[in-house]
Order: C-alpha cells, then sequence, then structure tokens
C-alpha cells in the first residue's frame, strides 16, 4: 500500500537493469556463436564460446559489483533526483541487487548457451524453478520478516544465485564447461567474434538503457508522490504477460536463423537442408506467428486489465495506470514483428545494422518524452514508446 516503496524498487530495477543491460550482448552473441558451432557439430568449438563468455562475464562483474555497491546514490540519480522520497527506499534495495552482477551473467550465458544447442526446456524449467523460488521467498521476507523493500532484493539475489548453480551444474554435467578454461584467459583469435559482436551490439545497448533511464526519470519528476511511478510499474506488469512470450521467439530466432543457414545432410529426411532459401522460409514463418501472437496476446492483456489493476488498493495509481495498461497491450501488436526481426538481425550477425535502427528509434523516443508528458503525463510517456 506505499506508493513510494514501489516507486523506489522501480527506480532501483530500472538502474540495475540499465548497468545490466550493458553486459546484454553476452547472449546475443553467445547464442548466436553456439548454434553456428553445435549446427556443424563441433563439440570443441562450442564448449569453448560457452567458457569464453562466462570468461568475459566474471570480468565484467568484478568492476560492475563494486561501482554499483560503493556508489549506489551516484548510480541512482540518473533516475531520482536529489532528495527524492523514493530514495529513500531504492538505496538499500539497489545495494542488495547491486551482488547479483555476477549470477545474473552466469544465468545469462547458461541460457544463451542452452539456446544455441536447441535445448530449450532446460532453460524454461530453470526459469521456471527460480522464479517461483523468488515469488515464495518474497512475502516471506518482506511481510513475514517485515523486511519490506530490502526483502524483495534479498529475494531477487537468492533466485538469481540458485539459477546461476543449476546452469553450471547443468553445463558441467553436459560437459559444455571444463573448470580449466573458466579461470584460462582466452585467446584473441578465439575472442575476437565475441568482441566484435560485443562492440557492435553495445550501440544499441547504450541507445536502449538512454531510453529507459530517460523513461524512469520523467516518470519519476511528474509527481512525488510516487503515483505515476507506480502506475508505470503496473502498465510494464501488463506489459510483460505478453512481452514475455513475443521476447522468447525474439531468442528462438536467435538461434533459429543461424543454425537454418548452415548447409548440412538431415539423417531423418535423407537430403541435405539448411541455406539462404531455407533460412528465409523460416523468417517468414517466425514473423508470420510474431504478427498472430502479438494481437492475440494484445487482446487477452485488455481482458486482464480489471484482475491487474487489483494488484494495488491505492485507487489513485489504479487510475493512472488504466490508459498506459491499454497502450501496452496494443504495442504488441507491433512488438510481436519487432521482436523477431530483432532476433533475425542477431542471428545473422547484422548487429551494426540492428544498433543503427535502434538508435534512430531511441531518437524519436526521447523527443516525444519531451513533448507528450508535460501535456498528458504518464500517458504521455507511454505514447513515446
Amino acid at each position: 500500500g506505499n506508493a513510494l516503496a514501489v516507486a523506489g524498487q522501480a527506480a532501483a530495477n530500472q538502474v540495475f537493469s540499465s548497468a545490466f543491460w550493458f553486459t546484454s550482448f553476452l547472449p546475443s552473441v553467445t547464442a548466436t556463436l553456439v548454434s553456428k558451432q553445435h549446427a556443424s557439430g563441433n563439440k570443441k568449438a562450442t564448449r569453448d564460446a560457452i567458457c569464453q563468455a562466462l570468461f568475459v562475464g566474471f570480468f565484467i562483474a568484478m568492476i560492475g559489483t563494486p561501482l554499483m555497491f560503493l556508489n549506489p546514490d551516484r548510480a541512482l540519480s540518473s533516475v531520482l533526483s536529489d532528495g527524492a522520497p523514493a530514495l529513500h527506499y531504492a538505496r538499500p534495495y539497489l545495494l542488495i541487487r547491486s551482488f547479483a552482477f555476477l549470477p545474473s551473467l552466469v544465468s545469462l550465458v547458461g541460457f544463451s548457451a542452452f539456446r544455441g544447442i536447441l535445448d530449450t526446456r532446460t532453460p524454461v524449467k530453470v526459469s521456471a524453478f527460480a522464479n517461483i523460488f523468488n515469488a515464495v521467498l518474497d512475502p516471506i521476507l518482506i511481510f513475514s520478516f517485515a523486511m519490506g523493500v530490502p526483502g524483495a532484493a534479498l529475494a531477487t539475489l537468492a533466485a538469481e544465485i540458485i539459477s546461476a548453480a543449476i546452469y553450471i551444474t547443468l553445463l558441467r554435467k553436459k560437459d559444455l564447461i571444463r573448470w580449466r578454461r573458466l579461470v584460462r584467459p582466452p585467446k584473441w583469435k578465439s575472442l575476437e567474434p565475441l568482441l566484435k559482436g560485443g562492440a557492435a551490439l553495445q550501440l544499441r545497448n547504450l541507445s536502449l538503457n538512454l531510453t529507459f533511464l530517460a523513461v524512469a526519470r520523467v516518470t519519476q519528476s511528474i509527481d512525488e508522490t510516487g503515483v505515476a511511478a507506480a502506475a508505470h510499474a503496473m502498465a510494464i506488469q501488463t506489459f510483460q504477460i505478453g512481452g514475455i512470450v513475443l521476447l522468447a521467439l525474439s531468442t528462438v530466432a536467435q538461434t533459429i536463423i543461424p543454425n537454418a543457414m548452415v548447409e548440412r545432410y538431415d539423417e531423418e529426411s535423407k537430403q541435405m537442408v539448411g541455406g539462404v532459401e531455407y533460412a528465409k522460409a523460416t523468417v517468414n514463418r517466425l514473423m508470420s506467428w510474431g504478427f498472430i501472437l502479438g494481437c492475440v496476446l494484445g487482446s487477452f492483456q485488455i481482458l486482464l486489465l480489471p484482475a491487474i489493476r487489483k494488484a494495488t488498493p491505492l485507487q489513485e495509481v489504479r487510475d493512472a495506470a488504466r490508459i498506459p495498461a491499454i497502450l501496452a497491450s496494443v504495442l504488441q501488436i507491433i512488438n510481436g514483428l519487432v521482436f523477431i526481426g530483432e532476433g533475425v538481425m542477431i542471428g545473422t550477425g547484422s548487429f551494426m545494422q540492428l544498433s543503427l535502427s535502434t538508435l534512430a528509434a531511441t531518437i524519436g523516443c526521447l523527443w516525444a518524452l519531451r513533448v507528450f508528458p508535460p501535456v498528458v503525463g504518464l500517458t504521455g510517456v507511454w505514447l513515446g514508446f
């Protein structure tokens, strides 16, 4: 029932997510590299690609965690103004979440590694277990132990650690990682494709993070009561109902397309499969499914709006979230095509083209955030999307 607590948690979550997104090239590039090596049947190269991604992840986490832990106020200043009431709740949440850098990176690399070998069931099972554990632990720490916002951060951190431990165990059992490879710096020749692809994707990540930080800052500045920020968090939850499914299609495209582009002999059909034309047909099917699912999920979200609004007892938050939640549902029609298109471009290694298109979209969104929110408030933020 505390809007400021929700606003503070949302602000800290955005800061952590933005910092973490600078490393998001790891799963994208790793899935593509692993998929290509797996399709060619090269087990050693597949294992090397995964170990290299984990090594880079360890290195990034050793920098990211202390920077965020030692400078929480500076990090939060990107979305909260000095003396903002929500800062009281955001600071302890971010301090705890900063320790999730390493386990989150391990989980993402593990997730992309299994995607790359076309094992989609294992990531679903691991994610389901971690999310259920988080959902069970949340009310225990928040309410039973009266820890409030820090309890929510501890529950999320615990779930991330469990997820990372499971992925490491499973990768080791499948001989997809070896301990000596994890602690030995890879050679530049083998590391070059990962870093080159990552460097190109950084422009995209920078653009996305700039957009999300701008959205968070504008939302937090609409009012000081936390109502707009809490309503925005509710609209985001509405968006995620269908967005998670559509984003999953994007990750599918990232692994299926590079696999489809490799010509190989199929033992079942007793003929050669793969190649450019085969990949084009696969893209067309994925785009069709993206449009259909976008329409279906958007409609489903609108039907669920009355139930979603009951997530908060505050009537003013419910009222403020109504139109943004509707816009979040309508946007799924576009997202069905955009997410899959992004997945295809990552799968084909078109990292720079994807980054430039994202930069153009970011410029348009930043312009909209300057024009619409002063006129129509929180609705204007969602019009910017």
